[in-house]
């Protein structure tokens, strides 16, 4: 491949002075780093651009993964929150006119949380802000390219995910310090 970009000027810095350095795995690790950065960065604007706050943003885009409504808890454990933490989000969300609460069709002591049509509104315009620029940087690759690139990604995110087998450099190996 003839392009080159700045992961390119980065690694080849980087070579004379750490001789071992794979070229490939500092480049690919580099690269993923700067894409997630960048498309935060995109998050960030569009969110700043529509008055909506990252919490709030998170909490509507867990609400509508679940069709729209869920209990409380549920969002809690969605968002990896503690559940009493959940309490204020919805409030300052109902306060927006963004979430209603509304009884539960499943258990009459339990109150949901619904989105309202200006909810769903403000996700999907953040959503799609974002979603554009997902499309046009990934545009980049084929349809068959981009397959690839999504499975190679879940074997790597599988074994990040799985604790190593064997002890890293610099753990404590049999008791030792």
């Amino acid at each position: 491949m003839t392009d080159r970009d700045r992961i390119d000027e980065h690694v080849a810095r980087w070579l004379p002075v750490l001789p071992d350095l794979d070229p490939d795995v500092e480049g690919a690790v580099t690269r993923m780093s700067f894409l997630s950065r960048h498309l935060r960065a995109v998050k960030d604007r569009a969110l700043a651009d529509l008055d909506l706050q990252e919490k709030e943003y998170g909490t509507l885009h867990a609400l509508a993964g679940r069709g729209g409504r869920a209990a409380p808890s549920e969002l809690a454990g969605d968002l990896r929150m503690a559940p009493a933490s959940i309490t204020a989000r919805v409030d300052a969300l109902i306060r927006r006119g963004f979430v209603r609460r509304i009884p539960s069709d499943v258990d009459r002591r339990r109150v949901d949380v619904e989105l309202t049509d200006t909810g769903r509104a403000a996700w999907r315009r953040a959503l799609a802000v974002v979603g554009d620029e997902e499309h046009r940087v990934l545009e980049a690759l084929t349809p068959d390219e981009r397959r690839l690139l999504s499975d190679l990604l879940r074997r790597v995110t599988l074994a990040a995910e799985h604790p190593p087998t064997r002890p890293c450099p610099g753990d404590n190996v049999g008791g030792q310090v």
